[in-house]
């Protein structure tokens, strides 16, 4: 099952500054992708999943094309079409995506086009370069950024990896607005950290440590893992001061899991106080029917002034189901705190139902998206669909690129 952050990424478009008023359209439509993205069928994950050929065949490479429309169903939202592409040659790995936008004159023209090459220098080598193209006012295609990543894998299950985000300046050269270091090594038995360091530009100039972070993740007995990671920012004199503490303890057995996720603040007087919690249970039947419910409770709750305790304010509630044929259906569940009326409990916010059916070359989903208006009703925003296929060729191979 595809992680929620792969969903989240197939559902949010990003979208830079490029001076068209529909712009601020998108960006409204995809607040609402954000809430119920866990739900959606990524096109990676059905061109990787759903066809009729053997598991024992390589993959070698698809492509995706995913349309959201409103079909007036919400006047602010404009159609979008997204197409994704993978594909491999020898140890270089090519992922495409494209966003269009349909114009005043009906037709999709060009928005954003995102190109991530992967590079397997070596086993312990691997370089990753990401160029977001847009097009500026004239229609033009201009690069916006650049993004690259090199990964060392060190002795010992050690491994060291440097991000660095360009970004251009009024000349158009790159310039450097953010450089990321990650460094994981064991400590101890069962025991590893990970020291991740963030730079920014400053306003004197170059890059200053903007934030830090260093996990500890233990294994423990029962196959559980527990997670500490606190997180400093610097002060006017570049001191660090803590900002934030977050523990998790994740606990599998079988096919069930519980995440619980406990996150700790400074107050005024610098003291550190609880201030939400998130339980996650993950379970699996006989049946194969899989099912995730996602609690969090808050300090804070819309409507009402802090009383110091923890009051649940958001539940998640996911289904998936797999017939014999390879269909696959999902629904998602959103309940949340009325601000109008707290103290009702949870009400249903947002409701996805996703269907996909698979097929000879390749797979066709169905999202539609049901949301609560301004005036309590539940109805229907959209309804998207996705058509992806995988096209097989002698000279190019698949490797799934994901977050490091």
């Amino acid at each position: 099952m595809p992680t929620s952050n792969t969903y989240l990424r197939c559902a949010l478009v990003a979208l830079p500054s490029a001076g068209r008023c529909r712009a601020s359209s998108v960006v409204v439509f995809g607040c609402v992708l954000v809430v119920i993205g866990a739900c959606c069928f990524c096109p990676s994950a059905i061109a990787q999943t759903s066809d009729s050929r053997t598991a024992e065949e390589p993959i070698k490479s698809w492509t995706a094309t995913t349309d959201l429309k409103s079909d007036d169903l919400i006047s602010q939202r404009i159609p979008v079409r997204i197409i994704e592409s993978h594909s491999e040659n020898g140890n270089r790995t090519l992922d495409k995506r494209s966003v269009e936008i349909r114009g005043t004159d009906g037709h999709f023209e060009p928005y954003q086009d995102v190109e991530k090459e992967t590079l397997t220098v070596d086993a312990s080598t691997v370089r990753t370069a990401m160029r977001t193209f847009a097009r500026d006012v004239n229609g033009m295609t201009a690069l916006v950024q650049v993004r690259e990543e090199e990964k060392h894998i060190l002795p010992g299950d050690e491994s060291n990896i440097v991000r660095v985000t360009y970004n251009p300046d009024v000349n158009g050269r790159l310039q450097p607005v953010q450089r990321e270091i990650v460094d994981t090594k064991k400590i101890g038995k069962d025991l590893e950290e990970t020291n991740k360091t963030v730079m920014l530009t400053s306003i004197n100039g170059g890059l200053a440590p903007a934030f830090k972070t260093r996990e500890l993740r233990k294994r423990a007995a029962n196959d559980t893992v527990e997670t500490e990671n606190t997180t400093w920012l610097p002060d006017v004199n570049g001191k660090w001061q803590l900002s934030e503490t977050r523990q998790s303890t994740t606990t599998d057995e079988a096919k069930d899991r519980r995440i619980e996720e406990k996150v700790f603040r400074p107050d005024a007087e610098g003291k550190l106080g609880q201030i939400s919690r998130v339980v996650s249970q993950e379970s699996e039947n006989t049946s194969g029917e899989k099912r995730s419910v996602v609690e969090t409770y808050s300090i804070d709750v819309p409507g009402t002034m802090r009383d110091g305790s923890l009051h649940l304010v958001e539940r998640k509630t996911s289904t998936e189901n797999s017939s014999s044929t390879g269909e696959r259906a999902t629904q998602q569940k959103v309940e949340q705190t009325n601000p109008g009326d707290p103290g009702a409990g949870l009400r249903l916010s947002v409701l996805v139902d996703g269907r996909m059916v698979p097929g000879p070359a390749g797979a066709q989903s169905t999202v539609t998206i049901r949301a609560r208006d301004s005036n309590g009703n539940l109805g229907i925003v959209s309804v998207d669909t996705t058509k992806a296929d995988r096209i097989p060729t002698v000279q190019i191979q698949q490797t799934p690129t994901e977050k490091p």
